[in-house]
């Protein structure tokens, strides 16, 4: 009975420690995204964004144009997800939107024309 309960613990710590070691390279950025407009833009990067290699969350925030990751370091970086965010058709901090994504946005995800 004491050796099915010692490894019960140690059964358990072992989980407890291999779940608090995937905690610690969560690492969260915030990025700007001035091109964001709209609900529908906030639902396409969240959408596109989870699907990504390594990020765990994102949080878009439309009416100040930033865009929250939470992420796996070892996984990835910042500059991989400014790609992807701008891979999707929008602006990323110093990352240019790719043309060819742009263009396929909808008219209300586009920059106003002045």
């Amino acid at each position: 009975m004491k050796n099915l309960f010692l490894l019960a613990v140690i059964i358990v710590g072992t989980v407890s420690t291999s779940f608090g070691q995937a905690k610690k390279g969560l690492q969260t950025v915030t990025i700007n995204t001035p091109t964001v407009q709209c609900q529908m833009c906030k639902q396409r990067i969240e959408k596109y964004m989870v699907r990504e290699e390594g990020v765990s969350k994102v949080n878009v925030d439309y009416k100040k144009k930033q865009t929250k990751v939470t992420y796996y370091a070892e996984r990835t970086n910042i500059e991989n997800i400014k790609t992807a965010i701008a891979n999707i058709g929008y602006d990323a901090d110093d990352v240019t939107a790719n043309e060819e994504s742009y263009e396929q946005l909808p008219k209300c995800c586009k920059k106003p024309e002045n």
